[in-house]
């Protein structure tokens, strides 16, 4: 097994707001479609996990459950410094795990969901 996640999916009730979020705190572009009746904003992915804010049935939004740890670049701060004025809520500001791990921080994004981001420096 090279990966022990292949895909991750983070719900959304207001998909557009969901979208919209992420693509201005990462400063991404994310491919929408509908698959298998739910609507999909891709995450940018080069050989490695993929992943989608996802609305459909059976997708609730919450800050419970299994913890998703973004990819914040190479540093976290100009992604946290984008959290609020896209109207999350940082839970946890940009901490040192150690000096060979790097960073992570903790958010709550504007559906609810706690989602992690991490970054070497």
């Amino acid at each position: 097994m090279k990966n022990a996640i292949n895909w991750f999916e983070i719900p959304a009730t207001n998909f557009e707001r969901a979208v919209r979020f992420y693509s201005e705190i990462l400063e991404i572009e994310m491919h929408c479609e509908t698959v298998m009746g739910s609507e999909m904003a891709f995450f940018p992915s080069e050989d490695g996990v993929g992943g989608a804010v996802v609305r459909g049935d059976g997708y609730v939004p919450t800050d419970k459950g299994s913890l998703i740890y973004l990819n914040g670049g190479e540093d976290l701060s100009p992604v946290l410094s984008r959290v609020e004025k896209a109207g999350g809520n940082v839970i946890v500001p940009k901490t040192q795990i150690s000096p060979e791990i790097g960073y992570f921080a903790l958010l709550i994004d504007v559906e609810g969901n706690k989602v992690a981001l991490h970054s070497p420096k």
